[in-house]
């Protein structure tokens, strides 16, 4: 029997992306001006972000390798046979699936897709994530060719959001507050950290499906944390149980489709003690310093250069453990990152409309010390033309979130 390298199988209809086609047109156009920008032939995409961003597809690794390929003329995504026809159904372009017959079938499929007569001059590629291993063997495949990095670009391109990008994300937002409301009714002395992360979870899963019913559902996640295990703001859940008296870390993360919003918030369970509410009160004061912050025009690292003199003047800055905050868009824990749009004393990118951004000010006082363990409060903000549209409506403060079901 000859089994193929590659082949195409078109198995069922195409589905409906959460995207329209004219939004994925915009963004193909933007990443070819680019490719010309750049006298790039070709562009190879590896990435869970670009392959998603690009085409709706986000695709399972499992140790395989994923790719897109883009010309001028094309953009088909490779796959592997594992995943059928799956990745054809969940994207708006062409798709080639390779088999495991034979080692390398990946790069075999790429050349099918741009044929061997002309080799291309430039190809573009991830410098951020492409292996060292893939690299090496597209460089003695196509060894006439110059690699060059595009992920940079992409990276400005995707930091823009587009009004369809904005409409999911608020969508996002919306959803983790709910996801918040269902865990407050659930804290209370004796509850676990994983059995309250569950009932948030669930409540905004099925929130997706109402307003998404198309969607694949992957990711919606929750981290509830308590006591010490709120030191570290991607700590996981444990099945540690609440005590009163306990500091609370409560981050609701809803993912539809590729993009991933939060909330996060600093709760007690039922009282709190003078020297925990004077470090409360503290960051949520720069936390409300840092929502007045945010506008257009203002640079990240001004940004972060006032706030550290506030988190200073209120005795806490020694605490501060991260950025003040991050961009949003095609994002999750599993990948991407718009790097270029953090609030960070070495950003020294300037806000403009269009972009998403959060503010989410953390101190970390070890345990030992008065008012031990984690506080971060954090809202999405959408930049607007004059100002900024804070998207979470969620409560944060003492007033509203010492908890006493």
């Amino acid at each position: 029997m000859e089994r193929p390298d590659f082949f195409e199988l078109k198995n069922g209809e195409k589905v409906k992306l959460p995207f329209t086609e004219k939004e994925y047109q915009n963004r193909l156009k933007k990443l070819r001006d680019v490719m010309s920008e750049q006298g790039m032939d070709m562009v190879i995409l590896t990435s869970m972000h670009n392959i998603a961003y690009y085409t709706g597809f986000i695709y399972c690794s499992f140790g395989r390798p994923y790719g897109c390929v883009v010309t001028q003329k094309k953009i088909v995504t490779i796959s592997a046979n594992i995943d059928a026809s799956q990745p054809w159904r969940r994207s708006h372009c062409d798709n080639v699936i390779y088999t495991d017959w034979k080692r390398d079938n990946f790069l075999r499929a790429i050349v099918s897709i741009i044929g061997r007569d002309n080799p291309p001059k430039n190809i573009g590629i991830e410098n951020d994530h492409i292996t060292l291993d893939i690299k090496d063997k597209l460089n003695s495949i196509f060894f006439n060719s110059l690699f060059k990095n595009i992920a940079d670009h992409l990276m400005k391109i995707r930091m823009i959001k587009s009004d369809e990008e904005i409409e999911i994300i608020k969508n996002g937002a919306r959803i983790a507050d709910l996801g918040a409301e269902e865990i407050v009714k659930h804290i209370k002395p004796g509850q676990t950290e994983i059995e309250i992360a569950i009932a948030g979870r669930d409540r905004m899963e099925r929130e997706i499906v109402k307003i998404y019913p198309n969607a694949e559902y992957m990711d919606t996640w929750v981290w509830f944390q308590s006591g010490i295990n709120t030191d570290g703001a991607h700590n996981p859940k444990t099945n540690r149980a609440l005590k009163k008296g306990d500091i609370l870390s409560l981050n609701t993360f809803p993912m539809i489709s590729g993009y991933y919003t939060a909330l996060e918030r600093t709760l007690f369970v039922e009282e709190i003690d003078d020297d925990s509410l004077k470090a409360w009160e503290a960051n949520v004061k720069v936390h409300k310093r840092g929502l007045e912050l945010i506008k257009p025009g203002i640079k990240c690292s001004e940004i972060c250069e006032e706030l550290n003199d506030l988190f200073a003047q209120l005795g806490y800055l020694q605490y501060r453990t991260f950025g003040y905050g991050h961009s949003f868009g095609m994002l999750s824990h599993f990948y991407g990152r718009e790097a270029g749009l953090e609030l960070r004393e070495d950003i020294d990118t300037v806000l403009e409309k269009n972009m998403v951004i959060s503010m989410e000010p953390m101190i970390m006082i070890p345990e030992g010390k008065p008012g031990a363990g984690g506080y971060r409060e954090h809202d999405i903000l959408v930049i607007t033309e004059k100002g900024a549209e804070n998207i979470t409506k969620f409560p944060f403060g003492p007033e509203k979130n010492i908890i006493k079901n």
